[in-house]
């Protein structure tokens, strides 16, 4: 049943990291509590929340805490259980349920309910032995990439295998770990739309993101997408029409490959995510504001663009050389996000950079001249 939740209620968040902290920031401005649950103390979100509690997320007396403590409850990752959460979701309000959490953080059960929702995704074949392996590439070909089914993120958990001699590598994983084998997409361009849908079944996309990664991490989004008006459109009807089937609450991420004029969807984020950053700066209404307002039954904002822009992702060897530029005539009106983290420790991300302009070659030109001598 949906519910109007009001501040200063008190908003519960599972997961302490920046994404939390981002969803804090915006229900603070709106005058809300926040709650967390995070294991370590004084983390991304613990630093601007209200209470914090400091246990792991299968703690059932400090989920319990937290529902008690929290007039509505959210999370900021997939990576929590899911049993435990469908267990103790008669304790308080969750709107968003279980559901997304058990789909979008096994992959073999994700790319099974794209495809039912009517979707396309690269061919896949669950494997949990060195047989399954061999019988898949057979059937997939190579070059095949492998995932654990379970886990892993930002390249984590996953490995590309081009020939024979790549298996022997894996056959101590897939023995012990169940995974996902999927055939290689030849895609063009990496894409993402943000959607959301509140409690009364409204639905609101952002602008579609191109993704630029590097070593697996996201690197660049760029505002708006360099694609055809009609991939863009077709992007935004998937994502509209795939949260619907899915019946999902709250934001969802879909990433999606380019390939001609067709699109197939890769991966799913229950949640905000970093390729939509760059609506902080760049749109009327920010993902994690948007994300509030659909888990609290506010009334959801149409997004527009206010102008183009490229979010730049800040890992832990990147902040020195970035305020350093931040600090010069060219780049002063690029906006800095850092996201409280003591340890910057190399490809953590620890914060992002968005540069906006209403002429997109101008945009263009100053975030190459930025990024002429970015730390690797």
């Amino acid at each position: 049943m949906s519910k109007l939740i009001l501040p200063p209620s008190t908003i519960g968040i599972i997961g302490g990291g920046q994404l939390g902290r981002m969803m804090a920031i915006a229900a603070k401005q709106m005058g809300y509590k926040i709650a967390v649950l995070e294991p370590v103390a004084n983390g991304p979100l613990a630093q601007v929340a209200d209470i914090e509690i400091n246990a792991t997320y299968d703690d059932e007396l400090a989920l319990l805490s937290l529902f008690k403590q929290s007039d509505v409850i959210t999370y900021e990752f997939e990576n929590v259980s899911s049993e435990m959460i469908k267990q103790l979701e008669s304790k308080g309000y969750l709107p968003q349920g279980n559901r997304p959490i058990a789909i979008t953080q096994h992959r073999f059960l994700e790319k099974i309910a794209i495809n039912d929702c009517g979707f396309k995704t690269a061919p896949f074949m669950k494997v949990e032995s060195e047989a399954e392996l061999r019988y898949a590439i057979k059937q997939l070909g190579y070059p095949a990439i492998l995932k654990t089914t379970c886990g892993g993120y930002d390249g984590k958990g996953q490995w590309m295998l081009k020939t024979d001699e790549d298996i022997l590598e894996v056959i101590p994983i897939v023995e012990g770990t169940e995974c996902i084998l999927e055939g290689f997409v030849p895609f063009e361009k990496e894409i993402s739309v943000i959607v959301t849908r509140g409690t009364n079944g409204d639905v609101e996309t952002f602008p579609v993101a191109e993704n630029i990664h590097q070593n697996h991490i996201l690197h660049l989004s760029i505002v708006p997408a360099d694609i055809s008006s009609e991939l863009m459109i077709k992007a935004e009807e998937i994502a509209r029409t795939l949260i619907e089937r899915l019946d999902f609450v709250g934001t969802l991420a879909i990433e999606m490959f380019v390939i001609g004029d067709d699109i197939i969807i890769n991966e799913l984020a229950p949640r905000p995510h970093n390729s939509g950053h760059y609506t902080i700066d760049a749109c009327n209404i920010s993902q994690f504001e948007q994300h509030i307002r659909a888990v609290c039954g506010l009334p959801l904002i149409k997004p527009t663009l206010i102008e183009p822009a490229i979010m730049v992702n800040l890992l832990g060897q990147h902040v020195d050389y970035a305020l350093k530029m931040w600090t010069t005539p060219e780049f002063h009106q690029a906006k800095v996000h850092l996201y409280g983290k003591e340890e910057l420790r190399a490809n953590r991300k620890v914060g992002h950079m968005t540069f906006t302009s209403k002429k997109r070659e101008d945009l263009h030109k100053t975030v190459e001249l930025f990024l002429e001598n970015f730390p690797k």
